[in-house]
């Protein structure tokens, strides 16, 4: 594509999303958009850009260019001193408090990793300390991804970090033909519900506070002005004592925001 469709590409990509494509990014952006191209049948790439741009602007096309430009990194027990004080100190203050129910969100949930890690770590307390209960909303931008994550159903070596006990009560490892499967357990996977969330949404319909907010790795594609923004409406849906994990590459210094460091890119709302 020329290097004015590009621009125009980029500029309706964050308006829709928020994400910044510079030019750099061109080639990356134009081999992904081809095969969505050739799917719908158009016989250049320019040509996909000017109806994406054009006449498909408000269908349901916007959610497939999306969806093939996003990248979507995610592992277990990714960034796992997080889940470690999840575990050792902030479940124990609610179990303290004698919670019955804690509510989490994984804000940008991608093909599931985060959200089942963090059910594993709450249910595992939960089991051994008679409760909290919890409740584990997961959403995402991308189709595609969520459609995985539904499923639960990943390659066996991403289990790998997984500890070896909650991979033996939560994980099942597939047999035969279907041996490099590792399956979450139905279980498991009933704790968490998906649905799709654009996080450029001037506010966040998720239901009730919530306790818990992971939003990691995503803060980084967006420039500061959308970080702000981003960051303040997930605020508005943090319940008062509740906390927000961000990516160790993060830095949310100077929104002026109702949140106190408690921790390694972790903040809890006053």
């Amino acid at each position: 594509m020329t290097p004015r469709t590009f621009k125009h590409l980029s500029a309706f990509i964050y308006d829709q999303c928020g994400i910044r494509m510079p030019a750099a990014k061109q080639t990356m952006v134009e081999g992904r958009l081809r095969r969505r191209a050739r799917t719908l049948h158009f016989e250049k790439l320019e040509e996909y850009c000017r109806f994406v741009l054009g006449e498909g602007a408000g269908s349901d096309e916007v959610v497939h260019l999306i969806n093939a430009v996003t990248t979507n990194k995610t592992d277990f027990f990714r960034e796992p001193r997080h889940f470690e004080r999840l575990a050792q100190n902030i479940l124990p203050g609610f179990a303290a408090k004698r919670r019955q129910l804690v509510r989490a969100w994984s804000a940008a949930c991608s093909t599931g990793a985060e959200p089942y890690t963090l059910a594993m770590v709450m249910d595992d307390f939960a089991q051994a300390n008679g409760g909290p209960d919890y409740a584990i909303l997961a959403t995402d931008l991308d189709t595609n991804v969520l459609a995985t994550a539904q499923k639960g159903i990943y390659p066996r070596e991403m289990m790998e970090p997984v500890p070896a006990l909650l991979r033996q009560r939560y994980v099942g490892m597939g047999q035969g033909a279907r041996a490099n499967e590792a399956r979450i357990h139905p279980g498991l996977r009933a704790k968490v519900g998906f649905a799709q969330l654009n996080l450029m949404e001037p506010t966040y319909a998720i239901g009730h506070q919530v306790d818990l907010i992971f939003c990691r790795n995503v803060l980084i594609y967006f420039d500061k002005p959308t970080q702000k923004k981003v960051v303040s409406r997930l605020v508005e849906c943090l319940a008062p004592g509740g906390y927000l994990f961000v990516g160790h590459s993060e830095s949310i210094a100077g929104f002026d925001l109702p949140l106190d460091s408690v921790g390694n890119t972790i903040f809890q709302r006053r």
